[in-house]
């Protein structure tokens, strides 16, 4: 298997789709989706991310390396699916800021991983809450480039407080890589760093709830 990742990283940082799916579809006579997706595109897109990290990887390539596995996951395990992640209810969003290709790339990645997600697209405090709410939402990831749009978080986790709301917040983007302090400060549960940390945090998220 290391061997095929290595293939598929390969064809993943040219965006050549096609090789990736015939990498893919080889195993799909001997090995079940779920466990193609766990290990083989989930290590190959850490590996990716990874890259970016070390500066070896280009954004770009992130960027499209997820959509192309956002795809192959989709035909594996298509929405709704019984092997897809048992896993609270959660959004994506970037609040009140124009920058979304972060937002787009943690989308893929979770997607590529097994993970269904409603996305907000760029949306306001007020509107997050409301549609938080209305649909029941258990985790919220919020994605960010500018401090000012960073700060506005404070009152999202205000609003959830006083609404008695028990809603999980994980934040990434430029502001919490400069403050590492700063997710605390606006009242998140969890950062991300990176685009590659985010499996592993929400995944920790996951064993918490179900441990209680």
């Amino acid at each position: 298997m290391k061997h095929d990742i290595s293939l598929l990283v390969e064809s993943l940082l040219v965006a050549d789709r096609l090789a990736a799916e015939g990498i893919v579809n080889e195993l799909t006579q001997d090995v079940s989706p779920i466990s193609i997706i766990e290990t083989l595109i989930v290590p190959a897109l850490e590996h990716i991310g990874r890259g970016w990290e070390d500066g070896s990887v280009a954004l770009s390539q992130v960027y499209m390396g997820g959509r192309i596995c956002e795809k192959m996951v989709n035909i594996l395990l298509p929405p709704g699916a019984p092997d897809r992640k048992d896993q609270p209810r959660m959004a994506l969003c970037v609040l009140q800021d124009h920058h979304l290709l972060g937002k787009q790339i943690v989308y893929s990645l979770l997607r590529a991983a097994g993970f269904e997600l409603l996305d907000y697209g760029n949306i306001s405090v007020d509107e997050v809450v409301k549609r938080v709410k209305s649909d029941g939402i258990k985790v919220l990831l919020i994605s960010v480039l500018m401090l000012p749009s960073a700060l506005k978080i404070r009152k999202v986790t205000t609003a959830f407080d006083d609404m008695g709301l028990d809603v999980k917040i994980v934040v990434g983007g430029a502001p919490f890589k400069f403050d590492d302090q700063l997710f605390q400060v606006v009242g998140a549960d969890a950062m991300c760093t990176t685009a590659s940390s985010v499996v592993p945090v929400i995944e920790k998220i996951m064993e918490v709830s179900h441990g209680n």
